[in-house]
C-alpha cells in the first residue's frame, strides 16, 4: 500500500526537480539531421531565384523601352506638326508677297497704260 507519510522533504524536492528537468529538456534543441542534398537544393533556389531576377529585370527594361519609345513618337510627332505649321506659314507668305507682287505690277501697268493714254 502507499502511505502518503513516507514521502518526506528531500524526495518531494527531488521529484519537483525532475519534473521541472524534463520540462526544460522539451525545449532543448535536438540534434539536427542534414539533409544530403542541401547543396544541391541551395544551389538550384540560387539559379532559379537568378532566373527570376533576369526576367524581372527585361521585363522592367522592355517597360522602359516602350515609355521611351513613346516619349520619342510624341517629341516627332509634335516636331512634324511644328514642321508643318511652319511649312503651311511659310506658304502663306509667299502668296502674300505673289499677290502684292501682282498687285503692284497691275498699278504700274495701268499708270504706264495711262500715260501712253494721255
Amino acid at each position: 500500500m502507499f502511505s502518503s507519510q513516507d514521502i518526506d522533504h528531500s524526495q518531494r524536492q527531488k521529484t519537483a526537480a525532475d519534473a521541472k528537468a524534463a520540462l526544460l529538456a522539451k525545449f532543448k534543441p535536438r540534434p539536427a539531421n542534414t539533409d544530403p542534398r542541401f547543396e544541391e537544393r541551395a544551389a538550384l533556389r540560387a539559379a532559379e531565384l537568378a532566373q527570376v531576377r533576369q526576367a524581372r529585370n527585361e521585363a522592367r527594361d522592355a517597360r522602359r523601352q516602350s515609355v521611351a519609345d513613346a516619349a520619342q513618337a510624341v517629341i516627332n510627332a509634335e516636331a512634324a506638326l511644328a514642321a508643318e505649321a511652319l511649312s503651311a506659314k511659310r506658304g502663306e507668305r509667299k502668296e502674300r508677297k505673289a499677290l502684292s507682287a501682282a498687285e503692284a505690277k497691275a498699278k504700274r501697268d495701268a499708270r504706264y497704260a495711262a500715260r501712253k493714254a494721255r
